[in-house]
């Protein structure tokens, strides 16, 4: 491994619990090119390692001038892959092709910013397809107003990947969205409540439109059924664990892949 980290212990999450990571100008700085050459190549494991996305944007956030602090980030993410090198995304085939998606927010989780992260992921039955990780173009004020854009965001994609299956024959109409804040869900509900949130930017108010022809239906979620959770914060293990099956992601060791196709053939 050309980053030196093939002896290294494997751990549990690619995320310490709660880490919220800063700009740290006073940090011991570390070889940028470095740096981002490996946060490149976990780029390209994002596209199939959902699990991997959180943390690796988290990192890149950073590659302007990385200290110690975020290289140490960094590599607890190839300690998870070392343990983990195995995983990835199983699409089981002949399951129902409904489309469903979740959308949630980190309000105010860029500790130099403090925009919000904003997360989502959508599922054709229950495979994950698309999934996203991205901080907020403008600060919330609250909860409500970044769970707001994250369901916003969430809907243009949902509308996108609508479009592109309409090409195929499918045609999805009120496509559940699945939310864990009501105040926000309220809000794209309630012609009422715009009065209050004007300050929104007027491109994320397109959703209560989606809503209002029958396209997106929302609906409460859990915090603990919030799939979307695992792409806006470092999650405990016990969390992490929970959502990575719920997400399609299983170990794909040789002996798993030949029985998994044994049962897909039965």
């Amino acid at each position: 491994m050309k980053f030196g980290m093939d002896s290294c212990d494997p751990v549990d999450t690619p995320m310490v619990d709660r880490l919220k990571l800063d700009e740290d100008p006073l940090g011991t700085p570390v070889d940028q090119t470095r740096f981002r050459s490996m946060v490149g190549s976990l780029m390209y494991l994002t596209a199939s390692r959902p699990d991997l996305v959180f943390a690796v944007c988290m990192c890149a956030r950073y590659q302007a001038s990385p200290t110690k602090k975020h290289l140490e980030a960094l590599k607890r993410v190839f300690r998870y892959l070392r343990g983990t090198i195995n995983w990835g995304l199983w699409y089981p085939k002949d399951t129902a092709m409904a489309l469903t998606a979740y959308a949630d927010a980190d309000h105010a989780g860029c500790q130099d910013t403090r925009r919000s992260t904003s997360g989502s992921a959508q599922f054709l039955g229950d495979k994950l397809v698309s999934w996203s990780s991205k901080k907020q173009k403008s600060t919330a004020i609250s909860t409500t107003k970044a769970e707001y854009i994250a369901m916003s965001g969430c809907c243009a994609q949902i509308l996108w990947m609508r479009s592109q299956l309409s090409d195929y024959g499918f045609a999805f109409n009120k496509i559940p969205l699945y939310c864990d804040n009501r105040s926000a869900i309220a809000l794209c509900c309630n012609n009422v409540q715009h009065s209050r949130s004007k300050h929104i930017d007027i491109r994320h108010h397109f959703i209560r439109e989606q809503v209002e022809k029958g396209v997106v239906e929302l609906y409460f979620v859990t915090t603990d059924y919030q799939l979307a959770d695992i792409f806006t914060k470092a999650l405990p293990r016990e969390r992490f664990e929970f959502l990575l099956p719920r997400l399609g992601m299983k170990s794909m060791s040789p002996e798993t892949l030949k029985r998994l196709q044994e049962e897909e053939e039965e």
